[in-house]
């Protein structure tokens, strides 16, 4: 008898949220196995965030439904949010406190057991390559470190799926490189299932097993990164050309004023 696939760790079917008149995710179904770190590009607006506040429980779907862990995001969210993980573009750490001091609030957060909070905390802090600065204030943090303190985070109580949006934005790209390789780590490690946006073709193509690309909150294409270059039928297309392609726009980095003042906002906290 032939091997049988794992379950996937996400699923969706028609996940959609609106708002007003505006269908900002449109019908999105896709799923993610373990283990396996699974990007969303789009253009500004395409519905990238909003999927993740959805998958998340941040944000109720309008219709649709959706499972996290085998959870439903609708009827048992607070088991979805006990078996995930979720970094936000905004910087979460507490700067004015040490790094193990921001791990042991999230320790206590997650219910970890008090005998058990000194070693998880360790255990994350070496993981991530923070052991040495453990104990100094976030705010003396390099961008790169205080990403990987977040990442950190969010491994204390070892989630099944990791959310990340836009997860090095920011960064130089020396620290970009230190984030990409410990996020590599995560999955052969733990086991976890990483889903990311990005803006970054090379940070794509270099993490993401598979890319779902969406445009005005529809999926448009999906599959590896070399599927989705085959698919153009040339030889030597690059994922930029991908992008185009399907979501007839440029790369863009920034959109609205209110996201161009959120991701300078991001960047100088990260200097």
């Amino acid at each position: 008898m032939g091997s049988t696939s794992p379950a996937p760790v996400l699923e969706t079917h028609e996940l959609t949220r609106k708002f007003g008149e505006l269908t900002a995710v449109d019908r999105l179904t896709l799923s993610v196995r373990p283990a396996e770190v699974f990007g969303l590009l789009g253009p500004n607006g395409a519905g990238k965030t909003t999927t993740l506040k959805m998958l998340t429980t941040l944000l109720p779907p309008s219709s649709g439904t959706a499972t996290v862990a085998g959870y439903d995001i609708v009827r048992q969210p607070a088991r979805v949010r006990r078996s995930i993980g979720y970094v936000p573009q905004l910087i979460s750490a507490d700067a004015q406190v040490s790094g193990y001091e921001n791990l042991w609030v999230f320790a206590r957060l997650y219910r970890i057991p008090a005998d058990e909070r000194d070693r998880r905390i360790r255990e994350a802090l070496d993981f991530m390559g923070l052991s040495v600065v453990a104990d100094e204030l976030v705010k003396n943090y390099s961008g790169g470190m205080i990403r990987r303190l977040e990442i950190a985070q969010t491994l204390m109580h070892r989630p099944r799926v990791l959310f990340m949006d836009e997860p090095t934005v920011g960064l130089d790209p020396l620290a970009r490189d230190a984030v990409w390789e410990q996020l590599g780590r995560l999955t052969t490690h733990f086991g976890t299932s990483v889903v990311l946006t990005t803006h970054y073709m090379e940070e794509a193509e270099r993490l993401c097993e598979r890319l779902a690309i969406l445009h005005r909150g529809r999926m448009v294409a999906l599959g590896t990164p070399a599927e989705l270059k085959a698919s153009l039928g040339r030889p030597g297309a690059t994922l930029e050309e991908v992008f185009a392609h399907y979501a007839g726009a440029e790369i863009e980095t920034t959109g609205s004023y209110r996201e161009t003042g959120r991701t300078r906002r991001v960047a100088v906290r990260l200097e």
